[in-house]
């Protein structure tokens, strides 16, 4: 009996150290986990990203790298060579299987550290043209200026150009403007660039242009051009005023908006005699 206890004291004694590094080395990976969940979590949110996706995210990371801790902590009692191998060909088959899911998991977590974009931020994405309303893991949500509200995968948001109209300084304007033949044209474009340079927003540099476009069938055709600071005017709402104001300045003036005009000929019936 003494002998057997012996040899329990000493194979206690021989296990302790890797029981002692075992329980330090799953401490470190906990408290560690926790901090790191708790810094990404704070990053994202300072990022404006979503509650529920900072805490998801913050989980993820918490747990892998406690499971990591545990995993090597165990490594000092047995071989997990086989169990990680089992791990991991699970692992491949759920991704492959989840393939699209994974790249859209992945993407979002692109776009919410990069942030090319962030909520209620005005952009063009894959073509269509709104303001930002939600930035998931999965998808991009985008509410048109119809009103539709589209669902964009973030794989796809992330692997075609993005245009962010509110992070641009200026936003470049561009109509188009008809004058009657008859009018004077030095005169029609100082009308405009007065009209245009009341336009709340309107930016003095790049200086507001107006440039002959073409003669069309009943009218001159100029282009006007002009930037606005987007951050406090919609460039939309600019188009409109300024239209507005030159129609306006253009009828106190005596300057006429064309309007095509079709000249209808009746055709003349002609009558043949016939001759005997």
């Amino acid at each position: 009996m003494p002998h057997q206890l012996l040899s329990l004291v000493d194979v206690a004694m021989a296990t302790l150290p890797n029981v002692l590094i075992s329980l330090a080395i799953f401490a470190v990976s906990y408290y560690a986990g926790v901090w790191l969940g708790r810094l990404l979590k704070g990053v994202l949110t300072r990022k404006n990203a979503e509650p529920g996706v900072s805490h998801l995210l913050s989980q993820i990371l918490k747990w892998t790298i406690i499971s990591l801790g545990f995993i090597t902590a165990l490594q000092r009692f047995f071989d997990v060579t086989a169990f990680l191998t089992g791990l991991g060909i699970i692992g491949f088959t759920i991704g492959f299987a989840l393939q699209n899911i994974m790249q859209n998991f992945v993407s979002g977590i692109i776009l919410l550290i990069q942030q090319p974009f962030k909520v209620s931020d005005e952009v063009s994405l894959m073509g269509n043209e709104g303001f930002v309303q939600k930035i998931g893991l999965r998808t991009t949500e985008i509410r048109l200026r119809n009103g539709l509200l589209v669902f964009l995968p973030n794989a796809d948001v992330l692997s075609q150009p993005i245009i962010n109209f509110s992070r641009a300084n200026g936003f470049r304007v561009e109509l188009p403007v008809s004058i009657p033949y008859e009018a004077d044209t030095e005169k029609a474009r100082s009308i405009i660039l007065d009209q245009v340079r009341t336009v709340p927003g309107c930016l003095e540099t790049p200086v507001a242009q107006v440039f002959f476009h073409t003669f069309n069938a009943s009218s001159v055709d100029l282009r006007v051009q002009f930037w606005v600071d987007n951050r406090t005017t919609d460039h939309h709402a600019a188009k409109d005023m300024v239209l507005v104001r030159i129609k306006q300045a253009f009828e106190e003036n005596g300057i006429d908006v064309p309007y095509p005009v079709q000249v209808m000929k009746n055709p003349t019936k002609v009558t043949k005699r016939k001759t005997k």
